[in-house]
């Protein structure tokens, strides 16, 4: 048998690392004896693994912004797994599943359903260019595996490129074309044909590259897919997630004149970052790029039931006789009722104009706080999702975002830390500029609170 890591050990991963001293030390002080005896009953009985068993506290109630957890501190969720668009709770969406658990709870995968067909004609009248074409499936890494089935049985090829940092789910096929190493690290052999490259970033990237044109970002794509010879798709995220890094200028649009020219399909995991956060229902339409498939996820559910979607381009259908997903749950009836729900949360409650001039107005809050302190090296974002780049002396200050979130999360805010240093702020679009200043305020405190 494997032994178990140290704690004490330092561990190189993302978010509030659930094996930490900080974290230790912040449960101590902040979790009563009644959740404790919770959070041991829960220990107890799960898998321990990564980033959440140990976890880090017990919730009892969630509404909107805040989660309220079982000592009856509010907490606003700057987190959220990125499911909560429409905030916790969403009374639209929780009535449109009672609605549905009454009529038709559950749709056997030989049949299928009004409310089935009218979520795949809404998504597919909203998706850019020939996406016209859907499969559902219970979760994100399940259509990831989709759309990789899809694209061998489309091209005759299994290769693929990726991009190293990337994130794509946690199974196994997903994890092979993913980049994060927690995810890779020790698992054993992965799928064969996973090519990766680095990923794009605007200012310096891998490649020395510091222009517009990044040059030699599409230079190494181009001359990997030449020595490989039979690349059948190329998937990646439009913006890199955990990180809050959008691609430089035009990089999109030369990568889709490629992936045309050598007859590779192109794949983008908006799965996290669909729906109306950055401003837009889909992150491409940012980079008037059209993807081969497009796959969302997440937020698609309402933030109450797991529900991805496959989107294809109508060239792709040639596999009727094959199984591309045949999940159980595959046309879900309540699934369907909660995503049509959150879709007319999104377009008739001003959601996404939220998105666009709050995130505007908090991305120039974000840079006046750059200003007062020189640990922020950078701050960006798109819509309702912000990066702070904390760096001392030009490396990446880990250590201090930790502190930073325990700070926080000690003054009823959570988020993630994404990449070792990087706090990553993604709020509900329900909320309201007050409360993001708050937000900010109580991170600006725990920045002070390093000195």
């Amino acid at each position: 048998m494997r032994k178990k890591k140290n704690v004490n050990e330092p561990i190189d991963t993302e978010g509030d690392i659930n094996l930490s001293p900080r974290r230790l030390e912040w449960s101590k002080n902040n979790i009563n004896t009644n959740s404790q005896k919770l959070l041991s009953e829960d220990s107890k009985y799960f898998l321990h693994q990564s980033l959440s068993t140990p976890c880090l506290n017990v919730l009892e109630a969630s509404d909107g912004i805040y989660l309220e957890d079982l000592q009856g501190r509010k907490i606003m969720d700057f987190h959220g797994n990125s499911v909560h668009q429409v905030g916790h709770g969403n009374k639209r969406v929780i009535a449109a599943i009672k609605e549905q658990l009454d009529i038709l709870p559950f749709c056997p995968r030989r049949y299928t359903n009004k409310v089935a067909i009218e979520l795949a004609e809404r998504l597919t009248s909203l998706a850019p260019g020939n996406l016209n074409k859907v499969l559902f499936a219970p979760g994100g890494t399940n259509a990831i595996g989709m759309a990789l089935k899809l694209a061998r049985y489309a091209t005759g090829r299994h290769k693929t490129i990726s991009m190293w940092d990337s994130f794509h789910g946690a199974s196994l096929d997903a994890i092979s074309i993913g980049g994060e190493k927690l995810f890779r690290k020790d698992v054993g052999p992965l799928m064969p044909g996973t090519e990766h490259i680095p990923p794009p970033t605007r200012g310096k990237c891998h490649f020395n590259c510091s222009d517009e044109s990044h040059d030699g970002c599409i230079n190494y794509l181009e001359y990997v897919i030449e020595m490989e010879g039979d690349i059948g798709a190329l998937v990646a995220e439009p913006m890199r997630w955990t990180t809050v890094e959008l691609p430089p200028p035009n990089y999109w649009t030369r990568v889709r004149d490629i992936c045309t020219k050598n007859d590779v399909l192109l794949i983008f995991d908006e799965i996290p970052s669909a729906l109306g956060r950055t401003g837009k229902m889909f992150v491409c339409e940012h980079f008037d790029v059209e993807p081969d498939m497009l796959v969302i996820g997440k937020g698609l559910g309402g933030g109450v039931f797991p529900m991805a979607a496959l989107l294809a381009n109508d060239a792709l259908n040639v596999v009727e006789d094959k199984a591309l997903g045949h999940y159980t749950h595959e046309k879900s009836s309540v699934g369907c009722a909660a995503a049509l729900a959150t879709i007319d949360c999104l377009m008739e409650d001003g959601l996404l104009d939220n998105a666009v001039t709050l995130g505007n107005s908090g991305l120039q809050e974000l840079e006046a706080l750059k200003l007062k302190h020189s640990i922020i090296h950078e701050v960006r974002g798109l819509g309702l999702f912000y990066g702070i780049d904390l760096r001392v002396d030009g490396k990446p200050a880990s250590n201090e975002a930790d502190a930073i979130l325990y700070h926080s999360l000690s003054n009823g805010l959570s988020y993630k830390v994404g990449g070792g240093s990087i706090l990553t702020l993604c709020p509900p679009l329900t909320i309201n500029k007050d409360e993001l200043t708050q937000a900010f305020n109580i991170i600006e405190n725990g920045i002070n609170s390093l000195n």
